[in-house]
């Protein structure tokens, strides 16, 4: 039986209470703001500190930052409103955020939700009147093989079940100090399930390093390239030709950058990869350095990541000592590289290449126009090369044991393994690593998934298939994919799943091109009129107009790929949508007459006797 907590049994905590002094706190900033040696490349970093003993950024906190790097008050404040992991009013001493994406919602999410909700006495999206917590939703956490799922002022929690909710309300109750909580909340697994080549890898740290160095940078790059090494994050760019370009670019200086903001849902391989192999991925991004001629690099973690932190930078402090990082590199000289961590704030767009770098250069993370390309005028408009964790990894590998190795496995086009995270409807999530290649059908085996009768490979933005196509195989020449397979048992509403996609791509777009800022809005409310069955055919003829629009005047990807999921459940699983058709000619969406019923009732007009009566007495 759930426990009912009476409203006396939560302290009042004053709003203040954590609150310093302005004098206090100004000093604390001017300390953050020293640190970072008020670089306005630095400001979501200098944000994200700012924010982090009160839980919001004070008005005098914002003006003391813009004052310190030199920008419009209006400017900070603007970047300080993109990233939803910023607050610009008090959020609670305690920020609860569950995990919305569809997995933990097919979890068990919601009820969740509202369990805590009556436990604390607040209102979901709101602040309790003491201050003391807020609880709200939000986009995919990264956890999904392991949900339901929530954030407590940004630290993870997975695996939710009513006796963890309770355990935690008690804890937010006392109140108990978040870094006193039972460790064994936030502990996070890693799940592997299918290990190959890349999961399996073990080497000593400085030995890509010194294979590369042993080929020479000319000979290295020309390795990558043999290899066929394509891009691991979804796009499938050739990551030889994008380092040449790179190499090739004329600049002072050069970047090479890790794309770690995996924030597609239903993905989380590369927080695996980080947990587990952090020293292949800086090694890859050593070798790539070494073979463009760069001297700096960023890790861009996803700010949901915020567990992974403090072991990344204790393996980047690790790597100094032992002269991998910093100059002369292994007694090389003129090798010279240093890796910063920086940390996202909660944008979706940011996992996009050219938004990463502006959010890199501390800034809203809108997406750049193109040309020119990131390799020519990337971070600081000087040449930059992005890629994604599995990709770096796949680079060191290939500097160990050459191109012919990892061409051995995959297909023709397709060289090499792919990590895939496993989510939904089936008996083992996790993280699945296979040749390129392999078919829908063998994942689903080996994952125990049973009944399945969709699969959306590549998250909301890929592609949904159903049960005659899972002999289709996961590679760049078939189904492309960064790496999410999302199952769907035939239990599971497709119209109701997508619906779910569509306000995603409505919450996460970053409003800068009118098409996706108004064109995900109605592709949100037409499915939510067909959801409360008003719909007509003419509601699904618009979601294939709009996908035109969207597709062909997006400035970016995600409103490019925002009607995927509708257009491809639509075309593969129509009667989920029929179903819901109030009719199939044109339905207006205001039911007028229905609006006016209870004007009607209440004058009683809908009584054929009234008018008489009226009369009769009148």
């Amino acid at each position: 039986m759930r426990p009912v907590f009476a409203r006396a049994a939560i302290p009042r905590v004053p709003p203040n209470d954590v609150m310093p002094p302005d004098a206090d706190r100004l000093a604390r900033v001017d300390a953050i703001l020293q640190r970072h040696g008020a670089d306005r490349t630095h400001l979501v970093e200098i944000l994200r500190e700012a924010q982090e003993p009160e839980g919001w950024l004070p008005p005098e906190v914002i003006t003391r930052i813009a004052r310190a790097v030199d920008l419009p008050r209006a400017r900070v404040e603007g970047v300080a409103g993109f990233y939803s992991m910023l607050h610009l009013e008090p959020a609670g001493r305690y920020r609860i955020r569950f995990a919305d994406n569809i997995t933990d919602r097919m979890q068990g999410s919601e009820a969740l939700l509202d369990r805590m909700c009556e436990s604390l006495w607040v209102e979901q999206g709101k602040t309790s009147e003491d201050g003391l917590v807020s609880i709200a939703r939000t986009s995919c956490i990264g956890m999904c093989d392991q949900g339901p799922a929530l954030l407590v002022n940004g630290r993870a929690i997975p695996r939710l079940d009513t006796a963890r909710i309770d355990r935690i309300a008690e804890l937010v109750r006392a109140p108990t100090a978040l870094d006193a909580w039972p460790p064994d909340l936030f502990v996070v697994e890693d799940n592997v399930r299918r290990p190959d080549r890349i999961l399996s890898a073990a080497f000593a740290p400085g030995e890509v390093i010194r294979a590369t160095l042993a080929r020479g940078a000319g000979p290295a790059l020309e390795e990558i390239k043999r290899s066929n090494l394509l891009g691991r994050g979804g796009a499938g760019f050739t990551t030889g030709i994008k380092w040449q370009t790179t190499r090739d670019s004329p600049g002072e200086e050069r970047y090479v950058v890790c794309n770690a903001d995996e924030g597609e849902p239903g993905t989380f391989k590369d927080r695996v990869l980080l947990a587990r192999h952090a020293d292949m991925t800086i090694e890859g991004m050593t070798a790539a350095a070494y073979m463009i001629g760069s001297r700096r690099g960023f890790i861009y973690l996803r700010g949901e990541y915020l567990h992974l932190r403090e072991p990344l930078l204790e393996t980047l402090a690790r790597r100094r000592a032992a002269n991998l990082l910093g100059k002369d590199i292994l007694g090389t000289p003129g090798f010279e590289l240093d890796v910063e961590l920086r940390m996202g704030a909660g944008a979706y767009v940011c996992g996009e290449a050219t938004a990463l770098l502006e959010s890199l250069e501390g800034k809203r993370g809108i997406p750049r126009n193109k040309p020119p390309r990131m390799a020519e005028k990337g971070f600081l408009k000087l040449p930059t090369t992005v890629n994604n964790v599995e990709t770096f990894c796949g680079a060191a590998l290939i500097m160990l044991h050459g191109a012919d190795w990892f061409r051995a496995v995959g297909t023709s086009k397709s060289s090499g393994t792919k990590l895939l995270s496993v989510s939904g409807d089936c008996a083992r999530p996790g993280i699945y690593e296979y040749p390129l290649g392999v078919t829908v059908q063998q994942v689903l085996e080996d994952c125990g998934a049973e009944r399945t009768q969709a699969v959306q490979v590549g998250g909301p933005s890929g592609t949904c298939v159903s049960a005659n196509e899972f002999r289709r195989r996961l590679a760049f020449e078939d189904l492309e994919t960064g790496g999410a397979f999302m199952v769907f048992d035939e239990s599971r509403d497709l119209f109701e799943i997508a619906r779910h996609f569509a306000h995603f791509f409505a919450h996460e777009s970053c409003g800068f091109c009118t098409p996706c800022r108004v064109g995900t809005s109605l592709l949100r409310n037409c499915m939510d009129k067909l959801h409360e069955g008003k719909g007509s055919q003419h509601d699904l003829d618009r979601i294939l107009r709009l996908n035109r629009v969207l597709k062909a005047s997006s400035h970016c990807g995600l409103g490019q790929s925002a009607c995927n999921p509708l257009v491809d459940t639509l075309k593969r699983f129509r009667p989920a949508y029929e179903r819901r058709l109030q009719s199939f000619e044109f339905e207006p969406a205001f039911d007028l007459d229905g609006a006016l019923a209870r004007a009607r009732a209440m004058t009683g007009r809908d009584d054929p006797g009234a008018h008489l009566r009226e009369t009769e007495n009148g």
